[in-house]
């Protein structure tokens, strides 16, 4: 039976979620779908990403930022949420933080809204149902930039 040892190449893509010296980019999930968390969570760790908090609306979202910043790398941003929508979060983000990268998550049908978070910072978007391979590529694209 073959082992890895004699595919000595095949593991050693560096995972989407490490930056070069090795150390992961942290992630703030903010989503009040427990369910679209989990799975944000699962696709980014899958890849090193290292998901540092998380939130359930909008409010909760810009105080755990605020919290964390600097050490935060990438907020995803849920934009239909309870107490603050994710619209109004992105701004209060990038009000405090200009360099903020902010990817949003829509349902289909919300264009003009993703539009909108695009105009006033947003980095990205990304639609639901989530697509393993489109969160990553559109999140590691963001981080690139």
């Amino acid at each position: 039976m073959k082992t890895t040892s004699d595919f000595p190449t095949i593991n050693e893509r560096t995972p989407d979620g490490k930056r070069e010296d090795g150390a992961p980019y942290r992630v703030l999930v903010v989503d009040d779908s427990m369910f679209v968390t989990k799975q944000i969570g699962q696709i980014l760790t899958s890849e090193g990403f290292d998901v540092v908090a998380t939130a359930t609306d909008g409010l909760e979202g810009v105080e755990k930022y605020k919290e964390l910043y600097p050490n935060v790398d990438l907020v995803t941003m849920d934009i239909t949420m309870p107490r603050m929508d994710g619209v109004s979060a992105l701004e209060k983000i990038v009000e405090f933080d200009k360099e903020a990268r902010v990817v949003m998550i829509s349902a289909l049908g919300k264009q003009d809204l993703v539009k909108k978070s695009l105009m006033l910072g947003a980095r990205n978007y990304i639609v639901k149902p989530l697509d393993r391979k489109k969160v990553l590529e559109r999140v590691v694209s963001v981080l690139k930039s």
